[in-house]
């Protein structure tokens, strides 16, 4: 991408300030329907940026330090109402750049989703109980978490709201846990990033917090964003995208020790064992035709692993889920990268032994690929469970049809880690043998174990867990979905050993 005058294209927000970028190239995000450059141009930019951000978020920590949870509390509320005030324009703009649906997807779910966890974190600044601070008298001891430090956030293509790197729950915690964040776009939706950036902005300026509290780049090159990662000034690097980028990410933030806490592949296996067939198979194969194709497959939740057990039932609902892929339409997928990444993924499936039901190639219009539904044996699956266990992000599905209960578990037992994994059982309690079997295989493979819905929908709940053993995420511990627990990412535990109470932090002093 060569270098072009940066008055071309929009500014950053750099160290307080929308500035002009260190231009190394520009960028327009595509009309995913159409292919068709939209005309907002961004700014690539050189090291020059980040550098002055990284300089600009450790200044910003020490001002941070002092500042009580109701500040940010303060600008976290007020961001949320301007994201309320300008919905129907941020709504508008996220459904050109990603072509997913303003109703429901945007206005019923996912910006309210957006504002409400926003809040929740507000709530949470305000609150300090998860921070856990321990006094212990005897021997003059204290302990509690503080900030770690400057975050970076690179945020996916597929949740522009929620998981956005300057509007979502990365975004909203690692502010409420008293961190300055720089935020990285993800170049399929940059407008809407902006446009949220702005709200933010005046939330910022409104709310006294320093005016370096966070900042946003644009787009960084490939090497670039490894150096970020592994930079010391950073406290903490939250990612939300592929496997691949994400251990690249990983291993730079890993060289010198800086949290990583990367959602980076699932496929979230469905198990429905026969009983649950006998019962309901057709509303299963409703559930599952549902999940599998919402937003043409683009969910980091989306089942992309089913097992069932040889019989002739079992295979009804293969095939009732087939045709229900094939008669339903193709949806755009987000970015044509993300179409060829789904049409070398399902080829690679089927170059391990996976055979194809349906579907299993590009389709018409733009940015569609043909609703797919591959399968393999138990036994084949084991042969090759590494490949055939590949994420393919997008509207495919593969069955792994096992011959018992034995095989069941040992396909199981080969997984890596998931987000989710769900078990549909029969309701009248004659599976319960067969289900501790499987869940015992599957529980130690998955952060959350689901009985008899659909793995799709996140709540925001403090109870939630959206994290998962690796690839699923870097870490199995924490989770990227539920507040407080996911504002613990991004602290550190502190200790004061014989500290007057005039020098400690308020919330340890007598």
């Amino acid at each position: 991408m060569p270098a072009q005058d940066n008055a071309q294209c929009h500014p950053v927000l750099i160290d307080g300030a929308w500035r002009s970028a260190q231009v190394s190239g520009m960028f327009r995000a595509v009309d995913p329907k159409r292919g068709d450059d939209l005309s907002d141009q961004y700014p690539m930019s050189k090291w020059a940026d980040a550098e002055l951000a990284l300089n600009a978020a450790a200044s910003a920590c020490t001002q941070l330090r002092d500042i009580e949870g109701s500040s940010f509390a303060a600008f976290l509320r007020s961001y949320a109402d301007n994201i309320e005030s300008r919905a129907e324009q941020l709504i508008a703009t996220a459904e050109k750049e990603t072509a997913l649906p303003a109703e429901p997807r945007f206005r019923s779910v996912e910006l309210p989703r957006t504002t409400n966890q926003l809040r929740l974190a507000a709530s949470a600044a305000e609150d300090q109980s998860w921070r856990s601070p321990i006094i212990d008298t005897d021997n003059n001891l204290r302990s509690v978490l503080e900030p770690v430090g400057p975050v970076a956030i690179f945020g996916p293509n597929n949740f522009p709201f929620a998981f956005n790197s300057v509007s979502g729950g990365d975004f909203a915690t690692a502010i409420a846990a008293g961190n300055p964040v720089i935020a990285k776009a993800h170049p399929a939706h940059p407008t809407t990033t902006r446009l949220l950036a702005e709200s933010a902005w005046e939330a910022l300026v409104a709310s006294g917090l320093p005016d370096t509290s966070f900042q946003l780049l644009y787009a960084l090159d490939r090497d670039d964003g490894l150096r970020l990662a592994q930079d010391r000034r950073l406290g903490a690097f939250a990612f939300t995208g592929s496997r691949e980028a994400g251990v690249a990410l990983k291993a730079e933030a890993d060289r010198v020790g800086t949290p990583f806490f990367g959602e980076m592949s699932s496929i979230n296996p469905v198990v429905i064992l026969p009983g649950a067939i006998a019962e309901r198979g057709e509303a299963i194969a409703d559930e599952l035709a549902m999940s599998g194709l919402m937003g043409t497959g683009q969910f980091c939740t989306s089942p992309g692993l089913v097992v069932l057990w040889m019989s002739d039932t079992s295979e009804a609902v293969l095939d009732a889920v087939a045709r229900k892929y094939q008669a339903s339409p193709c949806g755009s997928l987000l970015t044509a990268g993300v179409r060829d990444n789904l049409a070398t993924s399902v080829a690679a499936l089927i170059e391990a032994g996976a055979e194809i039901v349906c579907g299993a190639g590009n389709a018409e219009p733009h940015n569609t690929f043909k609703n797919t539904v591959l399968r393999v044996s138990g036994e084949g699956f084991l042969e090759r469970s590494e490949d055939l266990q590949a994420e393919a992000f997008g509207n495919a599905l593969l069955f792994v049809v096992v011959r018992g209960d034995d095989e069941a578990a040992r396909v199981l037992g080969v997984l890596g880690g998931n987000l989710t994994g769900t078990i549909y059982a029969s309701t009248d309690g004659t599976e319960e043998d067969r289900y501790h079997l499987v869940a015992s295989a599957l529980r130690p493979r998955v952060g959350r174990l689901i009985n008899d819905k659909m793995p799709t929908g996140v709540a925001v709940s403090p109870a939630m867990n959206h994290g998962g053993p690796f690839p699923a995420t870097g870490h199995p511990h924490f989770t990227a979905v539920g507040i407080p627990a996911s504002l613990r990412r991004f602290t550190r535990l502190a200790c004061y050993d014989n500290v007057p109470d005039h020098r400690l932090p308020k919330i340890l002093a007598l």
